[in-house]
């Protein structure tokens, strides 16, 4: 056999640590020497124990409120199954857990009823605290001047598009998970809450993630400005589905303006 290069043993060593019982594995013998008290797989062995110690604990240190309600052991299974599917690619681990969510989807039981259950529920909590981590380490507004619509003319409005902060996350989910979430990391002992359709806006200011919870109006028209709707068309698709409502669009306005949820404004063709 042609003799490998350090780079290549290296290749190969991370792959065997990686996945122990993939491709490659049946060289441990011929590559590893054994010491007087461990087998070569003994050895590697404890390099692979290692190896997932550290990165259950970044899933555990970014899904805390999941790892609390499967609990320790139930969340370690789950991991090492995520991690079988999904080995570490990345240089830094805080894309390791960017498809735990989608995991957790991808294998849940089937749902037996029509209601939101207990696979939905850990789905929403991972979706949920996944998403603080995004916001947290994505681009924000912190280095911007606050945005200011008031130079907006009236006539300006139904053709404006609104251009949204890259922290600013709009999310439905079906459990109030947020409430949940924030309790088992104040070190609280909270209980699962009862399903209720629940609309989050999730955003980043002076380097905190904050979440505020929406009504389901103020989240129909806000969505459709974060996916581009101009202004006029936002408001008649809205009015279009809720043709007796009512919206306060005066005070959502206001309210979002100074959450910082944009930082500029274009105007579509008219």
């Amino acid at each position: 056999m042609a003799a490998e290069s350090l780079a290549q043993i290296q290749r190969w060593m991370q792959a065997v640590i990686q996945q122990p019982d993939g491709d490659g594995s049946e060289r441990v013998d011929d590559v590893i020497l054994p010491s007087r008290s461990l087998s070569s797989r003994d050895r590697l062995q404890i390099y692979a124990n290692a190896y997932f110690a550290r990165l259950l604990e970044v899933l555990t240190g970014e899904y805390p409120a999941v790892a609390f309600a499967v609990g320790e052991e139930v969340f370690a299974e789950f991991a090492l199954g995520y991690l079988n599917r999904h080995p570490s690619t990345s240089y830094t681990l805080a894309q390791l857990g960017g498809r735990f969510p989608q995991h957790l989807a991808e294998t849940r039981p089937p749902c037996e009823t029509d209601a939101p259950d207990w696979a939905d529920f850990l789905i929403d909590l991972a979706t949920l605290e996944r998403l603080y981590s995004e916001v947290f380490d994505g681009p924000g507004t912190e280095d911007s001047a606050a945005f200011d619509l008031g130079g907006i003319a009236p006539e300006q409005w139904p053709n404006c598009r609104l251009i949204f902060a890259p922290c600013v996350r709009p999310v439905r989910l079906r459990f109030p998970v947020h409430e949940y979430i924030t309790a088992v990391r104040r070190g609280e002992q909270p209980t699962p809450p009862v399903a209720a359709t629940t609309h989050l806006v999730v955003s980043r200011r002076e380097y905190i993630v904050r979440r505020v919870a929406v009504s389901a109006d103020e989240f129909q028209l806000l969505s459709a400005l974060f996916n581009g709707a101009t202004v006029g068309d936002a408001l008649s698709q809205w009015f279009a589905e809720t043709p007796n409502g009512t919206p306060p669009i005066q005070v959502w306005f206001e309210r979002w303006t100074a959450a910082g949820y944009f930082t500029s404004v274009t105007n579509a063709p008219g």
